[in-house]
């Protein structure tokens, strides 16, 4: 049902915890479900430096979570912004059609986060 790359993820999720100082926080919940995910970044010259996160939830969410914070740190913040769910999907070596609600929780912590991020200018 999982990839090996998903249960990677979730068994030995990478980048857990909340980044003293972050440049930006967000907490998002998914309604359906209830999984909950914390992420956390720090950036430097518009570059993402940093990102850790928690989750409360579903395999697929910690998995996710833990996937997404590799993704993301050493992009721009534009880069960050234009992943999707499809990229997320892809790091964890695919998700079941059920578990698809795991990449958009990431991906809405993600945009939720860098919303709360001052561009440089």
């Amino acid at each position: 049902m999982y990839s090996a790359q998903l249960l990677d993820h979730f068994q030995n999720p990478r980048n857990v915890g909340e980044i003293a100082g972050a440049d930006a926080m967000a907490e998002i919940e998914n309604p359906a479900c209830g999984d909950v995910l914390r992420l956390t970044l720090k950036s430097s010259a518009g570059r993402i430096t940093q990102a850790q996160f928690k989750a409360k939830g579903c395999v697929a969410s910690i998995a996710c979570g833990s996937a997404l914070t590799e993704l993301v740190v050493g992009k721009t913040l534009n880069e960050a912004r234009n992943l999707r769910r499809e990229d997320v999907s892809a790091a964890v070596g695919g998700l079941p059609r059920a578990s698809t609600h795991a990449a958009h929780l990431a991906l809405d912590a993600l945009s939720a986060a860098l919303s709360r991020i001052n561009p440089v200018v």
